[in-house]
């Protein structure tokens, strides 16, 4: 059986304070969810010291949100890997539809990023989808077919086997609208018979993760489905009894 695992993204809310209370809210929920479904809290860099230590007794990882793609120097602002992971951080969600879009990120970009978080062991949540006119277009195979060749195809099979993928349909991230069971389950049998061709039977072992609007509600549907691995939960996962809510639907 894969992994099954809850990763929360904050994205840029809560203070540190509210960050500490959060993560305590959620580690005392903790014991709803069956002791196998991993989970994994995506917080801004300025609470990674705040909630790791309540994180790491409770078994609940963190991720950073993004890292640079220099290993160290004169990058104002940037925080390198190696930082990261000096602090205890054991994943970096990379390639998520927001850095594409806001900042650019590209798949140059992303490779850099990808070995650093490697080179620091560390393991990556890699996000790919489609936007909604891609979507509309019936692109969206092609899309993320693109978005996995010119990033993960580049990593050796060691590396794959501490992947995550992230799949998030950039439609329905915030908008309220979420994938249809079936859509998801259709994107994610694609994507896993993609990394098939480059890694074989191991592509059977990566977790693949729904991550568009996923809620307490429609959680179960969605990770019933044979290829859906669990979820990236962005707005539910601020609110402890909804992202732990999300766990409990395994």
């Amino acid at each position: 059986m894969r992994r099954q695992i809850v990763a929360g993204n904050w994205k840029m809310n809560t203070t540190p304070a509210q960050g500490v209370e959060l993560i305590k809210n959620v580690a005392a929920q903790k014991k709803q969810a069956k002791e196998s479904v991993e989970l994994i809290t995506g917080v801004p860099y300025t609470h990674i010291c705040c909630v790791s230590e309540i994180a790491k007794e409770n078994g609940i990882a963190i991720a950073a949100q993004n890292c640079a793609d220099k290993a160290s120097g004169a990058f104002t602002g940037e925080i390198s890997a190696e930082m990261l992971a000096s602090l205890g951080v054991q994943y970096v969600i990379l390639g998520h539809s927001e850095r594409r879009e806001y900042y650019g990120e590209t798949s140059k970009t992303l490779n850099d990023k990808i070995k650093l978080v490697y080179d620091n062991n560390m393991a990556p949540i890699f996000c790919i989808g489609e936007k909604l006119e891609e979507r509309e277009a019936e692109k969206h195979f092609d899309v993320c077919r693109a978005q996995i060749e010119e990033v993960v195809f580049n990593l050796t099979a060691a590396q794959f086997e501490k992947l995550i993928v992230a799949y998030e349909p950039v439609w329905a991230i915030g908008t309220g609208k979420t994938a249809s069971a079936e859509q998801a389950e259709e994107i994610h049998e694609f994507i896993r018979k993609v990394l098939a061709e480059k890694f074989g039977a191991a592509a059977e072992k990566t977790p693949i993760l729904y991550g568009g609007s996923c809620k307490p509600s429609n959680a179960e549907e969605i990770f019933s489905k044979a290829n859906v691995d669990g979820g990236l939960i962005g707005g539910a996962a601020l609110v402890a009894e909804d992202f732990v809510g999300i766990a409990k639907a395994f």
